[in-house]
């Protein structure tokens, strides 16, 4: 992979910012997004990245832009870096926020493209925290949450946090979806989540690799009776989690193997 230093660039609709564009959007926070890796200039699960933003788009906004609109726009910033960049494609009202006219607008895209990312070593240790992200099932700007409570777990001497939701439930971690090994299942939890594009990249393809997977309920609990942990997200398909709360999970060197070659089995594209 190459390693690079690049600037970050950052366009709308197509063409490059101007100080003027991204003025407005210093501290705006009614916008969706969806991140991603590229690698020699091709990107994996492009669809789930683009029915992640149709859906959002049309619950924040009323109105969608097209998909081949959208591969063109990422497609100019990725012609325009490195063969290796992280691409963050977020979808706002040109409208602003805090007023009506932000409804049943035409979106604008804002791309910001930078440096590329395989996400921390691992293991990780995780705080347990009480917190049920707003609107978790988009993927949305202005979380100040996530970083928040990064920051409490960190202060605590853990790596990160993970989530518990009102009914004791493990949901997810600040920015990572959580997966869980029982020995023989790939386990995911189930509560009110965002569907990682990682997480349903690495969905079908064990089901391609004919892995059985379940979605439960996971409380601190019952972590004893589990064989692995992991979280993922757009950097990478698996990091080892050894530790949620005070609760010890076993290393597994087999689940680990496993999720990395379930995102390696998936094609990449150009755009």
């Amino acid at each position: 992979m190459s390693v690079e230093k690049i600037n970050y660039q950052a366009y709308i609709n197509g063409r490059l910012a101007t100080v003027e564009q991204l003025s407005p959007l210093a501290f705006a926070g009614f916008a969706h997004f969806t991140a991603m890796q590229v690698r020699d200039r091709k990107v994996k699960g492009l669809d789930l990245h683009l029915s992640r933003l149709h859906t959002a788009s049309m619950d924040f906004f009323g109105n969608v832009i097209a998909d081949e609109q959208l591969k063109l726009y990422m497609k100019t910033a990725i012609d325009n870096g490195p063969e290796d960049q992280s691409l963050t494609v977020t979808i706002f009202s040109p409208s602003g926020e805090f007023n009506v006219n932000s409804m049943n607008v035409e979106p604008e895209v804002l791309i910001r493209a930078g440096a590329p990312s395989n996400g921390p070593n691992g293991p990780l240790k995780l705080a347990a925290i009480n917190h049920e992200r707003p609107l978790a099932t988009i993927k949305h700007v202005g979380e100040v949450g996530k970083t928040y409570y990064l920051h409490q777990a960190v202060r605590q001497g853990f790596d990160d946090a993970a989530l518990v939701d009102r009914y004791g439930r493990l949901s997810e971690a600040t920015i990572w979806n959580l997966v869980f090994w029982d020995g023989e299942n790939v386990i995911w939890p189930e509560a009110e989540i965002l569907d990682g594009t990682m997480m349903g990249i690495v969905k079908r393809q064990l089901d391609q690799l004919g892995i059985p997977q379940a979605h439960k309920e996971v409380t601190l609990a019952q972590l004893d009776e589990l064989s692995g942990a992991a979280v993922m997200n757009s950097w990478t398909p698996g990091i080892s989690v050894t530790t949620i709360a005070s609760k010890v999970i076993p290393e597994s060197k087999i689940f680990m193997e496993l999720l990395h070659k379930a995102y390696a089995a998936e094609p990449a594209h150009y755009l």
